[in-house]
């Protein structure tokens, strides 16, 4: 088995210590199956060209030797650099955080057309909007994409709604409607008002619509999977003094199992993204009307969780990971 020269891209002056990046690059470089492995950040100031301009012959990285820290990267992701050739790498990790601009993704993709990149980036362009849902519209509450405020009312006039930006994230941007109230999570808007405020939004691209779940209380259990398997699952419970659930909201996440009816929601909705080029995901689910599990959420850019997921459920999380890594880049180069 051929070993692989690695390039991780990411943006490191917005992670914590909790990032997943740092035992996934750890694992990655200790193993014999990399002969390489390089970080670029984009928050270096040499990296401009690549990252703004789209310059990709040239970047700056530091080279992974075994473990890499998160008080040490951010010294060293910012001056022990070396000047690099993208395209001398086998494998592109992208570990980019939110935003990332469609037109840097589409001209990552073809220009590393010959690279085996992690997720590929068309495929994110194309999943990392959130209606990419009604794909799957059996696995899911009830949803529809809005894009006038007259479509908003009609929908509320049947079930008491969450209405989601397309490309937000971290719960960001995500309200509730009901009984002619707009609430964010803590406080209440009259809809009329509120829909007057995104009317530029809906006439653009729309907003999802789905239908209120009233056992949210439950939680939304985030399900990490890697080429098609369920690798491990966190349930994140919403504070009581709202109804979101994420824990940058002030949710808290406890580990969990996932239930037959999330196998299932996976086995319907992953060879859409692997078809996609997408091996890495994060699902969302929660629990319906009728005590099911439906998909709420699919994230493909940069799932975190990683380390947290390994000490929760006790299995080896991250070498599973990287192993399907290697694996994925065996057949991406027959």
């Amino acid at each position: 088995m051929r070993p692989y020269k690695i390039l991780c891209l990411t943006d490191h002056d917005s992670h914590s210590k909790e990032n997943s990046i740092y035992a996934l690059l750890t694992a990655m470089s200790k193993s014999e199956r990399c002969s390489e492995l390089y970080v670029a950040s984009r928050s270096a100031s040499s990296n401009k060209a690549f990252f703004k301009d789209h310059d990709f012959n040239t970047l700056f990285a530091y080279k992974v030797d075994g473990i890499l820290e998160y008080e040490a990267s951010k010294k060293n992701l910012h001056q022990h650099l070396a000047r690099i050739s993208p395209r001398d790498f086998d494998v592109i990790f992208l570990r980019l955080p939110r935003p990332v601009s469609d037109s840097f993704l589409l001209d990552l993709d073809e220009s590393f057309s010959d690279t085996c990149i992690i997720n590929k980036p068309s495929g994110i362009l194309v999943t990392s909007s959130k209606a990419v849902l009604l794909n799957f519209p059996e696995v899911c509450p009830p949803i529809r994409l809005c894009k006038s405020k007259e479509e908003v009312l009609d929908f509320a006039n049947q079930y008491d709604l969450v209405l989601k930006p397309l490309r937000e994230y971290g719960g960001k941007g995500i309200v509730r409607i009901k009984d002619g109230l707009v609430n964010d999570g803590h406080d209440n808007i009259e809809i009329e008002l509120y829909l007057d405020s995104i009317e530029s939004i809906l006439q653009s691209e729309g907003v999802l619509a789905m239908k209120y779940l009233k056992n949210v209380s439950q939680g939304d259990k985030r399900l990490i999977v890697v080429n098609g398997e369920i690798l491990a699952a966190s349930l994140r419970l919403p504070s009581k003094d709202t109804w979101l659930c994420n824990v940058a909201m002030g949710g808290t996440s406890v580990g969990s199992e996932a239930e037959a009816e999330e196998i299932e929601i996976i086995k319907r909705i992953s060879p859409f993204l692997e078809e996609k080029g997408i091996l890495i995901y994060g699902a969302d689910t929660l629990v319906d009307d009728d005590g099911k599990r439906v998909l709420s959420e699919i994230n493909t850019l940069s799932i975190g969780g990683f380390p947290q997921a390994e000490q929760q459920s006790g299995r080896p999380i991250i070498k599973m990971t990287i192993e399907k890594i290697f694996t994925y880049a065996d057949v991406f180069f027959q």
